[in-house]
């Protein structure tokens, strides 16, 4: 099954490279990639841009990450997605689906609806 990530990196770099966004973790990184004349700013998580595109960037990235989830629900549909979160954050070894809940929230998926899939997968074989 794939994953949010799956359906959108691509769209994504094609937003990041529109726009003038880079990765940078250090001036170093930075001086590297930034172009003379063109003042930037940061987005969080090393992500830079230059300041005129910053506010179409977040709006296109926006864009594109719930394009991807309306595709990804209706590949996977919300009970396989919240297994596979559930999974993906370890839940049977730690029986907590706060982070589960959380990171689902953007799929418009409630804690209660994490917690009954959890109970539901938590009493099938380990092997299903």
């Amino acid at each position: 099954m794939k994953f949010l990530t799956d359906y959108i990196s691509d769209k994504q770099t094609e937003v990041f490279d529109k726009h003038g966004a880079f990765f940078a973790f250090g001036y170093k990184q930075l001086n590297e990639q930034k172009k003379p004349g063109v003042k930037y700013v940061s987005l969080g998580g090393g992500m830079i841009a230059p300041k005129e595109n910053a506010s179409q960037l977040i709006k296109d990235i926006k864009e594109v990450t719930n394009n991807g989830i309306k595709q990804d629900l209706a590949e996977n549909g919300k009970e396989a997605i919240i297994g596979r979160e559930l999974r993906n954050h370890e839940a049977f070894y730690t029986w907590e689906t706060e982070q589960t809940a959380e990171a689902l929230a953007c799929y418009g998926i409630t804690a209660e609806e994490v917690r009954k899939v959890f109970n539901k997968l938590k009493l099938l074989p380990v092997n299903q």
